[in-house]
């Protein structure tokens, strides 16, 4: 990244955190209430909203039994707050029902749990920030014919705010998610004031509503399905409570009790607020049913405009419970091999940055799809939240009767429980939703299912294919070492490739070129290396020669193509001046059994009074590893083929968990370099890489360190996307740094 572009990054996101500091991002409760449970406290919202669409279908006279309603679904959302308590304390390591799922029900209700919380982390964040972009929309009418954009920008400033970091983002939506509460207490206490002496009535109180149905069984199954919406959120604190301060359990525990306490007394407040003031509500009203009531009880005024735009606020803020959630459960999954690797990398502000990105990436594609309309999207709501508070409350009873610790049957109990009226629920949600959208949750869950179930596939291939015990070289000697020298044309690179070739005292040295004008000038430079001229100027001309060669060598050598490059400068524009060679390097790596050996030279390094044949006199070979296997131990083979000055294994302790494993491992493998452990405290790992090696101060001339990278190649170009890209990005750092060669070692799966 370039100063300015870096610079910007800084003002906008902050200064880069150290790992070191992580234990400084942790949430105490007070902060951990808005930034958890902002969600299900922003649902009393709209939870009574969703009953009364419902129950306008039967006419104004079913309007009355919101109130029961409400009563029915504040008894479930208790239910679930007192089984997730159980949850957080029986897993304090987070997950949440993911978690529970996998250990106790198996691999595929994992797989179920896991795909249903991403696509209902997802809906969070387009249903509650379309909700809230409604509810500036009831305050300021003319903006409703941007409402996609509106909405699409809040997700973006949402997005902005959890890049800076969970805590950061936290402090900020505090006061409005406080705000919030304490404004609808004020609400419910003003109404209950004023209606001693006669509620006030909304303004849509004594419109007259068409029946379209009959009050039966169903519709009010399908109502109370409506107002379950009231429970969504719950489910976060127990995905995050790694998030929490130490005690961990014990907080996230406790914010749950203070999320259960508030989230009903609201519901129950403001549903009976809307039933005694009256409130009509159908999908054509302009105004929402908070609207409505806080416009009735404060008689419009100052107090309507705070409600609204704390609502607003509240609705738009609920999303950070599914920035905080998401990202954290795809890590897991992660960790899990059910989820690409990179969602397990913290960004620069300690969060996981790109299970952040992703997150808005898709919830804006929603709401786009959807026109940002609240009704259709919430249609897709609640599928996945029961099946995970079901499939969690399932998991936690089997746990209580393999453990059988102290007072586990009243635990089992009550999670049993839990999970029954739950499982109704969800039986519910479908029939009543199915028709109207929840059937895409439903086809979409097993699409998402079979994904993390190929990604896991592929990552148990990979870790299979990496400890063959017949790809493993074992007591044997290295093979010696051939090189092949790519001559463009002759240079003060080519010189160098020259020099670092003859130092490695190597079989045989010989190169090839294009260009038959090369010829002279490379007798000067080198008479004692041949130099072939390829008759056919194409890639796949000099592939086939390079197989041609590889094939007559002993199977234990080593054949490298050395690439020299004199690049004019040491900005990022240089590697797009050169796409044929990348192209080439490319294709060279994805070779079998070749080795691509880079040596760049940047033209402001070149000193004409110095021969750049020169043969370094110390040569130090370093090779990055992040594990122990088959690929790590044949990269090491080769290192040994240079004969240099020195060879050692460097890693970069990313994860204090894996570094630890690396270590053991090593002693293990007994290989005969040392392993050093480097720190790599902003996760930075083509800086870190950078500063290891300046400490040699190679030169090119008298010092030259060679990076060698294992890596490993994939059949499939659609399986690169599950990897980290590792090289490429150690490739891009060393492009530039003087006296610096980075050769690939290629693993073929």
């Amino acid at each position: 990244m370039g100063k300015a572009p870096a610079a910007l990054k800084r003002v906008m996101l902050g200064r880069p955190m150290s790992s070191g500091e992580l234990g400084h991002t942790l949430l105490p409760k007070g902060i951990a209430l808005p930034v958890f449970a902002s969600d299900a406290l922003s649902s009393m919202a709209y939870a009574t909203q969703e009953i009364l669409l419902v129950l306008a279908l039967v006419g104004v006279s079913a309007l009355s039994l919101v109130v029961p309603i409400a009563l029915a679904v504040a008894a479930l959302l208790a239910i679930v707050i007192v089984s997730y308590r159980q949850i957080v304390r029986a897993y304090p390591g987070g997950g949440g029902a993911y978690v529970v799922a996998y250990e106790n029900l198996g691999f595929t209700a994992g797989l179920a749990v896991g795909a249903a919380l991403l696509l209902d982390y997802i809906l969070t964040v387009s249903v509650s920030i379309t909700a809230g972009g409604d509810a500036i929309v009831s305050a300021v009418p003319s903006l409703a014919e941007h409402k996609v954009a509106l909405t699409l920008g809040l997700i973006a400033l949402v997005t902005f705010a959890n890049l800076r970091g969970s805590k950061e983002s936290g402090r900020i939506f505090a006061v409005p998610t406080y705000g919030f509460v304490v404004a609808i207490y004020i609400l419910i206490v003003t109404g209950l004031v004023k209606c001693v002496g006669g509620c006030p009535q909304a303004e849509s109180a004594g419109e007259h509503l068409e029946a379209e149905s009959m009050l039966t069984a169903f519709i009010l199954l399908k109502a109370f399905a409506a107002g379950t919406t009231a429970l969504t959120g719950v489910e976060a604190i127990a995905e995050g409570v790694p998030v929490f301060r130490f005690p961990q359990s014990k907080n996230a525990a406790a914010t749950l009790g203070i999320l259960g306490v508030l989230s009903i007394s609201m519901f129950i407040g403001v549903s009976w607020l809307t039933d005694q003031t009256n409130v009509v509500y159908t999908e054509e009203a302009t105004r929402t049913v908070v609207a409505q009531v806080a416009n009735a009880v404060f008689g419009g005024g100052p107090m309507f405009y705070v409600i609204q735009v704390l609502t607003a606020l509240i609705l738009i803020l609920a999303a950070n419970t599914a920035y905080t959630g998401f990202p954290v459960l795809a890590s897991i999954l992660a960790k899990d091999k059910m989820m690409p690797r990179q969602f397990r990398s913290r960004g620069d502000r300690l969060v996981f940055s790109n299970g952040i990105v992703i997150l808005a990436v898709a919830a804006s594609i929603l709401v786009v799809v959807f026109d940002a309309d609240l009704n259709k999207l919430i249609q897709l709501y609640l599928v996945g939240v029961f099946l995970s508070f079901t499939l969690a409350q399932a998991g936690t009873v089997m746990r209580w009767r393999r453990t059988r610790e102290p007072g586990w049957q009243r635990s089992a109990l009550i999670n049993a429980f839990g999970g029954s009226v739950t499982g109704i629920v969800l039986v519910v949600v479908i029939l009543t939703k199915f028709e109207t959208g929840a059937w895409i949750i439903i086809v979409a869950t097993p699409v998402v299912m079979y994904l993390m179930r190929a990604v896991y596939t592929h990552y148990t291939y990979v870790g299979d294919q990496l400890a063959l015990p017949e790809r493993k070289p074992l007591d044997r000697r290295p093979g010696n070492a051939h090189f092949v020298i790519l001559v463009g044309r002759v240079d003060a690179a080519a010189a160098r490739a020259v020099g670092y070739a003859r130092s490695t005292r190597s079989v045989d040295v010989s190169a090839l070129t294009f260009d038959a004008a090369n010829h002279g000038s490379w007798r000067r430079l080198a008479p004692d290396i041949p130099l072939e001229t390829l008759t056919v100027k194409t890639h796949d001309a000099l592939l086939a020669r390079l197989r041609e060669r590889r094939a007559s060598l002993p199977q234990n050598d080593f054949l490298t193509v050395i690439t020299p490059e004199v690049l004019k400068g040491k900005g990022l524009l240089e590697i797009i001046r050169h796409p044929g060679l990348h192209r080439l390097k490319a294709k060279l790596v994805k070779e079998s059994d070749i080795q691509v050996l880079d040596i760049p030279l940047v033209a402001t390094d070149i000193d004409p009074a110095v021969d750049q044949a020169h043969e370094p006199a110390r040569h130090h070979v370093v090779v990055f590893i992040s594990a122990v296997h088959n690929a790590v131990l044949e990269a090491i083979e080769y290192a040994e083929t240079l004969r240099p000055t020195d060879i050692r294994a460097v890693s970069f302790g990313l994860d204090p968990d894996e570094t630890e494993q690396l270590g053991d491992r090593w002693l293990e493998a007994r290989v005969p370099h040392p392993l050093e452990i480097e720190e790599s405290p902003y996760r930075d790992l083509g800086e870190s890489a950078v500063r290891y090696i300046k400490r040699f101060a190679p030169d090119g001339v008298n010092r030259v360190v060679t990076v060698v990278i294992p890596e490993f190649i994939v059949r499939k170009r659609r399986h690169q996307v599950l990897h980290g890209q590792t090289a490429l990005i150690v490739k891009r750092r060393m492009l530039f740094e003087s006296g610096v060669v980075v050769v690939s070692v290629p693993y073929h799966l």
